[in-house]
């Protein structure tokens, strides 16, 4: 086994809650902003699941205009869905941002490509029940056969999701959501940061003390 040093990734914190979890959950990055309308729309799908439901999970699709930097260029996994709203594929996109005012991506060929504003890219907000665990567990075993002796492979969310859709046992209805998405990508993103939550709890979305 090669000399590892942290987890293995964003599905293997998941797994660690497989013992404690008995209802729908979601799961997010501790350290990003998702805005309440996100949780509200995550909230509701995940209430309204039958009792005992498998396989029908969720994905806040935020648009994609409404994540990026105003310091550079931003990495997203962008979405496409089928005619149900559920998610199809995810193609990661390393370098986004506006050109010429127009949310664009660079192609495999270094050219610019332009996308809606309102296209959805996932962020890791993501909503599960409870059998997502034996599917994660299971594959993970087949994940370490692999991957075992390479000390920076990552058993992510993603490569889960991606397998139990191509193979046709779950669905991801892809959840629309007006909330605008921030984190501190660049050092320089920290101000803007604080002013954007600065904002929001002047116009009493979120209350003055936040811890």
């Amino acid at each position: 086994m090669a000399d590892r040093k942290k987890p293995w990734g964003t599905n293997h914190a998941v797994l660690m809650g497989k013992d404690v979890i008995k209802e729908p959950f979601a799961v997010i990055n501790a350290d990003d902003f998702y805005g309440r309308d996100s949780f509200a729309v995550l909230g509701k799908y995940l209430s309204e699941l039958p009792e005992g439901s498998k396989n029908n999970y969720c994905m806040v699709g935020f648009r994609v205009g409404n994540t990026l930097s105003e310091s550079g260029t931003v990495a997203r996994g962008v979405c496409s869905t089928d005619d149900k709203d559920c998610l199809a594929t995810v193609v990661e996109r390393t370098e986004i941002m506006r050109v010429n005012g127009a949310v664009s991506y660079k192609d495999e060929n270094g050219e610019w490509v332009a996308i809606p504003d309102n296209t959805p890219v996932s962020m890791n907000m993501w909503g599960f029940t409870p059998d997502y665990f034996k599917y994660s567990e299971d594959f993970f075993v087949e994940y370490l056969k692999e991957n075992i002796d390479k000390p920076k492979a990552e058993y992510f969310i993603p490569l889960m999701v991606n397998k139990l859709i191509n193979e046709g046992t779950s669905t991801v209805k892809v959840l629309d959501t007006t909330s605008h998405w921030f984190g501190v990508t660049y050092a320089a993103d920290r101000q803007g940061v604080v002013d954007k939550i600065q904002a929001l709890v002047d116009a009493g979305e979120y209350p003055s003390k936040l811890f």
